[in-house]
């Protein structure tokens, strides 16, 4: 083989490694929270999270018009509702607890639940038209208003 033919072949070699370092990086990796219009299908965004990683999606109750959070947990390729932290009693929201759940009333008037374990993958979220829902992930809050437009009905998956 020649000179020519080898730096031709060494350099084919790089390329390929090249090209095939930037398909796996473009490859998402791990877990990821997706959400979706629970109707067409149609992606609004995708984060990558973690086992252990928690999120949570706050909004104003439609009837009591208090603040409601419920926090999730990724865990075993899912997401699962850890607790809730709620102002009043309403629709949806905890009126009795399950086994191993303690709710705890902060000197704010706070309802806190925790203890819950319960695999929520693929819950829908109806963002309202008056109060807005926020994602807070990875210490930032994501308008979901903003990322979905009004009265979306998005669906929250954990997928690996």
């Amino acid at each position: 083989m020649s000179i020519k033919q080898k730096n031709f072949a060494v350099a084919a070699a790089i390329v390929i490694v090249a090209a095939v370092a930037v398909i796996l990086w473009l490859i998402p990796h791990g877990e990821r929270l997706v959400l979706t219009d629970s109707e067409s299908g149609r992606k609004y965004a995708e984060y990558t999270v973690s086992e252990g990683d928690t999120f949570s999606v706050t909004f104003v109750h439609s009837v009591n018009k208090t603040p409601v959070s419920d926090v999730y947990e990724v865990r075993g390729g899912s997401m699962v509702l850890t607790g809730t932290v709620y102002y009043s009693f309403g629709a949806g929201v905890p009126d009795e607890l399950a086994e191993g759940e303690e709710l705890v009333i902060r000197e704010d008037g706070a309802m806190v639940v925790t203890g819950m374990d319960r695999d929520l993958n693929g819950v829908v979220y109806a963002v309202g038209t008056v109060s807005d829902h926020m994602l807070g992930l990875g210490g930032e809050e994501i308008s979901l208003r903003d990322l979905c437009g009004r009265n979306s009905k998005v669906r929250f998956e954990i997928r690996g």
